[in-house]
This record gives structure tokens, C-alpha cells and sequence, in this order.
């Protein structure tokens, strides 16, 4: 795993080298191993490279790498698993080069000096972004993988182009305007994180997963095509579904035992994050199954029993065997992080289980360089709430008239400070019976809405957004709408479709990636490679939800190795006490950015309506905490970048947003 970057410009020529190891110098909690420059200043493009070695140690599988023809050089970060596979293939057809290590990266090279980028992409197996620089055509290619594991920025100078993994490495660059942009600002507030579809900057974008971004200093504008999307592997696996064989669940068993053992080659020690949960708990299981040692297993925890799932792990590792490590945290330790966040997500980012989850990659990482996650199962298998219940209650919303629901939701709007107060009988009897607090407030929030929901896609976006109209907040924006892509399915596969291409690599995908590379820790995440995700899209509905629950197929499965009793609880996930924390320990942090003038004015945001939100919060009679934390999380981010972007109006005030 590393980290990337690099410039195609007419303006730099002698400064190539020195401004591109500044840009790399950013990334080195992504690659502290190893850092290289490689650069053609006549052609006026450069590729940095920061390496966290993990497979093939030694300098041959130091980058950026040249094809042994020499017509290419890449910087690549991330993992190609399948690449033992391709070497065999090439080798079978005799066109392998005298291979010099036994990199990932080398494989690639060869697989596209043969095959060609897009053909070669097609068939990878892995988590990736690279630059890809052709020596022949003079054309830089950008790409991503398929379903957006790994982070490429792209942005537009004033005399070329520029990329980097994070945006810290963009800001380097000496003329880079940070100019905000308000439309991203609005879309941020409204899901907690900034769409891969939209950047925080302007003339910034992200390289969308399956696609290549190709560019040179010849044409006005970069070229972006597919080579294989998340739709297209579901498509394909949808219409595979007629031929299922009876032994369709034991067939995903088996890709997903074989990715699984792939996804645990390296050079480096590797472990395992478990939850506890259905997905950590299963690859766990699954790698076990498959060392000839016992595999090391992290949990983090917290001292208050409602927030803490280590117990669960812990049990599930005793009874997989797997040598456990258990994170027990203070509310100190989670407070004592918060400081650091802005500089881990270089893009405003407020889901709070960033928290635990910086914490977890922070431990783990003192005993190990890789951990596999359970990460895309939710989505991939029909984990989340919403895929269960969400088309029943739809179903069952549409046969209430629209003018009773509207009346029901203006009762429930006047009744919501009772129901939702830190003290109302709702949230004490959730926390009596140990069950999240959140819930109640995502039931008052629902009630409140249920005369705008009419369709799939209302009740989807109402179960997404965090603030359901942003722009009530802010004096000048408009959420953008990306286009929703065409998927052959409806219902909670529709639900789950659409988690997969926004959900998952705008929010969960950004907070473990980084996070973990804040730690210089490698994750890898098994249901994301696309064999698996074709297995699972080949499964009926039926076979994922069933009987009020989801992730059927991989509970059949995980049956296997763990007793369902060590497995079956209400879905807790990562939370953290948002709400009791911004009355108290927070509470001086939160009011020394909401009451910073120049702050609240770059965010464009209302300043009576965001005090008004603090005040009923701090009263106790309304639990404002996730909204807050959204705010809190821009106001902070702004905070960190503040001389960048005020730079930037400086130049320009008029060009300061879109």
C-alpha cells in the first residue's frame, strides 16, 4: 500500500522533481518505507511514489517501475491479488518478461504491455489506484479500481494537471488554489461525507471506481471511459441467476474461502479486525480455516457497556482459536483523537464511527502492517437496516393518504422534543435494554418526513441523509443530484445497488482507507473483490434477506464455524455517545468553532440557524448531536486549512466558490 503523485504541466520544468517530492513528502504516513521521484522534465511530467512495502521487499519492487520495454512507468498503491494467476497466464501464452521480483506491480506491467490498460484492468482482482505514464503516446492514464477501495484526486492547474491520493499532496503544489466549493459544501451536510462525485475544491475531481482518466498537455480536455463498473459486474451476474446450480451457496464458500486466502498473502504480519459481528466474524473463521497458525484477531471496546462490542469478539475468537487482542478505550482516548481527524480526512467527513475506527488501526497496526476487514458485506449482502424493512414499509406508507401522513408527521414534529430529550422516557428505555439511542431518533426523524415519502428512491435518500435539506442552512446552494445509475433490479436490491456506488465508497471506504493509512496499516476487505461480488449478485433475493434478517447467505455460511447464539444481537456498529458528548466534554471545542465568524462565513452556512441547533441541543430537549457533529466536523476541517483557502479568496474573492 502506498501513496501516489504526480504532475503533468507546461510550467515547472526545472521545479519538477523538487515540487513533486514535496507533494510526496505529504503522503508519507501513506508509504514510510521508501520514497522515489521519477520525472522527464522535457515532456514535463513527474510521478511520486511513497512505499509501504508489503509484497516482495527488496528494491525490485521499488516504484515508480518501468516496463522492461520502456514504454511505461507507473506509480501504483494498492494490491493485486490475483497477479500469481496473470504471471501464470502470461507465462502459459509465452509472452511473461525475464521477471525481476515478485511485485504486484511488475505483474500489471506486463499484463498492460500485452494486453493493453483497459483489457489488462479487466482482469485484475484487487484494490487499487496508479498513474500510468505512456512513453509512446505521451498520455497520462489515471485509474481506479472497480469499486473505489483506494483514493485518486485529479485536479486542473492554471498551466496543466496534477494527482495525488490525498488532497494533502495537492495543496502542496505551489499554484494550487484551494477555492471552496458550496455545492460540495451543501452535499457534505446532507450525507456526512463529500460524494465521489464531487470534491470539496474546485477544478477537483475523483476518479470514478472502473474508470481511467486519460490526459496530455495536447488536449484541452482529460478523457474519462470505464473499464469494468460496479454495474456492469452486476449486470452480468443478474443474468447469470437462471443458472444456478443447487450448490450456488457452497460455490460462494468456495470464491469466497479462495479470495479470502489470497487477500492473507504478503511479506509483512497480518491480522484480522473482528467485531463480533456476522462479516469480521466470517472472515476470521474463513482465514483461520486456512493457517497452519493461530491468526491474530483486534477488537476495540469501550468502557461503557452500551458502546462496547469487544465481549462479543472476544467470545467468537475463542471459539474460532485465533490469538485476540483486546483494545479496552476511555472516553479520553476517543476525546483525544478528535483533534487529529481533520488532518486523517483531508475532506470535511462526519461519520463519528471514524473515531473507534482511527483508534483501531492506530493499536492494530503496532503488531501488524495488513488487516483484513469486514467491510462491504452490508452492502454487498443486505446488511443494513433499510434493505430489510424499507420496502415493506414503503409498501405500507403508500396505502396511508399523503394528506394523513402530512398531518401525522406535523404531531409527531411537535411531540419530537419529548420523544427525542436526553431525558424522555423513549431514549431511557433504549438505554435500559442496552439498545441504540439512535434509533429513536432516527424513528422521530422518519415520522416527521413520512409525507415527502412516496417512492423508493424518497425513502432511500431519506434513510441516507443525515440533514435532510442543508440548504435550509445555508444562505447560497443547491444539492447536486449525480446521476442515478440504471440498475435491472428494484426494492432492497435496489437499495443495496445504490449503497454499493455511493454509500460505500464515499463514506465507509473513505473512513477506513484513511484512517488506516493515518497508521501506515494496510486493510483489505474480501467482499469487495469482484469475484465475490459477482457471487453474491448471482444469489436471489431470497437468498440475502429472508425472514426479517439480512446477509442469509453469509450466516448459512459462518454456521459452519461459529454457533448462531455467539452471533445473532441487534446491529450496534462503531457509535459513540455524539449527543452527551457535545453537552459535556465537547462542549467548549463545539462553541469555539460555531462562534468563529470567518469560519461559519467560508461554510456559507446561516449563523441563527446553526446557533439555534446548539441551543435546543444544549437545553436537552432536542438531540441535535449528529447534526452538530456534521457542522462541527466542516468548521474544524475549515479551521485546519484556513490559510490555504483563505489564500486562495485572496488571489481571487470573486472566485472563492462556485
Amino acid at each position: 500500500m502506498c501513496g501516489i503523485c504526480g504532475i503533468l504541466s507546461f510550467g515547472l520544468d526545472e521545479a519538477l522533481v523538487d515540487t513533486t517530492r514535496t507533494m510526496a513528502d505529504t503522503l508519507h504516513h501513506r508509504g514510510p518505507d521508501d520514497a522515489h521521484i521519477w520525472a522527464d522534465p522535457s515532456e514535463g511530467v513527474s510521478l511520486g511514489h511513497r512505499r509501504l512495502a508489503i509484497v516482495d521487499l527488496s528494491a525490485a519492487g521499488a516504484q515508480p517501475m518501468m516496463s522492461p520495454c520502456g514504454r511505461y512507468i507507473i506509480a501504483f498503491n494498492g494490491e493485486i491479488y490475483n497477479h500469481l494467476t496473470i504471471r501464470d497466464n502470461l507465462t502459459k501464452i509465452g509472452r511473461s518478461p525475464p521477471w525481476r521480483g515478485s511485485s504486484d506491480t511488475e505483474t500489471l506491467l506486463a499484463a498492460i504491455s500485452y494486453w493493453g490498460l483497459h483489457d489488462a484492468l479487466r482482469r485484475t482482482c484487487g484494490m487499487f489506484a496508479f498513474a500510468l505514464w505512456d512513453r509512446k503516446t505521451r498520455q497520462l492514464h489515471l485509474a481506479r479500481d472497480r469499486i473505489g477501495e483506494k483514493p485518486l484526486y485529479f485536479a486542473r492547474l492554471s498551466d496543466g494537471w496534477a494527482f495525488g491520493s490525498e488532497l494533502k499532496a495537492l495543496l502542496a503544489l505551489p499554484n494550487f488554489e484551494a477555492r471552496l466549493c458550496r455545492d460540495a459544501i451543501a452535499a457534505y451536510l446532507a450525507y456526512g461525507y463529500v460524494p465521489d462525485t464531487q470534491c470539496i475544491f474546485q477544478d477537483v475531481q475523483k476518479i470514478q471506481p472502473g474508470h481511467v482518466l486519460t490526459v496530455s498537455l495536447t488536449a484541452v480536455t482529460p478523457v474519462t471511459q470505464p473499464y469494468e463498473t460496479f454495474g456492469e459486474l452486476i449486470n452480468t451476474a443478474i443474468a447469470q441467476r437462471g443458472n444456478l446450480q443447487n450448490d450456488a451457496l457452497n460455490d460462494l464458500k468456495v470464491t469466497l474461502g479462495d479470495v479470502v486466502e489470497q487477500q492473507m498473502l504478503g511479506d509483512v504480519p497480518l491480522g484480522c479486525f473482528l467485531s463480533g459481528g456476522v462479516d469480521s466474524s466470517l472472515v476470521a473463521a474463513l482465514m483461520q480455516s486456512r493457517s497452519a497458525q493461530r491468526v491474530r484477531t483486534f477488537a476495540i471496546g469501550f468502557n461503557e457497556a452500551r458502546f462496547n462490542e469487544a465481549p462479543h469478539a472476544a467470545a467468537v475468537a475463542r471459539h474460532l482459536g485465533t490469538e485476540h487482542t483486546e483494545f479496552i478505550l476511555s472516553e479520553q482516548d476517543a476525546l483525544g483523537v478528535i483533534t487529529d481527524l481533520p488532518k486523517i480526512y483531508d475532506e470535511p467527513f462526519a461519520d463519528s464511527s471514524q473515531i473507534p475506527t482511527a483508534l483501531l488501526c492506530r493499536e492494530a497496526r503496532n503488531s501488524v502492517t495488513v488487516a483484513l476487514t469486514g467491510d462491504g458485506g452490508d452492502e454487498v449482502f443486505g446488511g443494513y437496516n433499510r434493505h430489510v424493512i424499507g420496502p415493506q414499509l414503503l409498501s405500507k406508507l403508500q396505502r396511508v393518504p399523503r394528506g394523513l401522513r402530512h398531518s401525522a408527521g406535523q404531531l409527531v414534529t411537535a411531540c419530537s422534543p419529548a420523544l427525542t430529550s436526553e431525558n424522555g422516557w423513549p431514549r431511557r428505555f433504549a438505554s435500559s435494554m442496552r439498545l441504540p439511542v439512535t434509533a429513536i431518533d432516527k424513528a422521530a426523524k422518519l415520522a416527521q418526513h413520512v409525507g415527502d415519502i412516496n417512492d423508493l428512491p424518497a425513502l432511500y435518500q431519506h434513510f441516507t441523509r443525515g440533514i435532510q435539506k442543508p440548504e435550509d442552512l445555508m444562505h447560497e446552494a443547491t444539492i447536486v443530484h449525480a446521476k442515478k445509475p440504471a440498475f435491472p433490479v428494484d426494492g432492497a436490491e435496489w437499495m443495496m445497488a445504490m449503497d454499493s456506488v455511493s454509500y460505500l465508497p464515499g463514506d465507509i471506504l473513505v473512513k477506513v482507507d484513511r484512517a488506516s493509512m493515518a497508521a501506515s496499516l494496510e486493510t483489505r476487505a474480501p467482499f469487495l473483490d469482484a469475484r465475490v461480488v459477482k457471487a453474491a449478485w448471482r444469489l436471489p433475493l431470497e437468498m440475502k434477506i429472508a425472514d426479517g434478517k439480512g446477509k442469509q447467505a453469509l450466516r448459512a455460511i459462518l454456521d459452519q464455524y461459529v454457533p448462531r447464539d455467539l452471533i445473532e444481537r441487534p446491529k450496534q456498529g462503531f457509535a459513540v455517545p455524539l449527543d452527551r458528548w457535545l453537552r459535556g466534554a465537547l462542549r467548549e471545542w463545539g462553541e469555539r468553532l460555531l462562534f468563529d465568524d470567518e469560519l461559519v462565513e467560508l461554510t456559507g452556512l446561516q449563523p441563527d440557524k446553526i446557533y439555534e441547533l446548539w441551543e435546543l441541543h444544549q437545553s436537552g430537549n432536542t438531540n441535535n448531536g449528529t447534526k452538530l457533529w456534521t457542522i462541527l466536523m466542516l468548521l474544524d476541517w475549515l479551521s485546519h486549512y484556513r490559510h490555504e483557502i483563505m489564500r486562495a479568496r485572496f488571489i481571487d474573492p470573486m472566485r472563492a466558490f462556485s
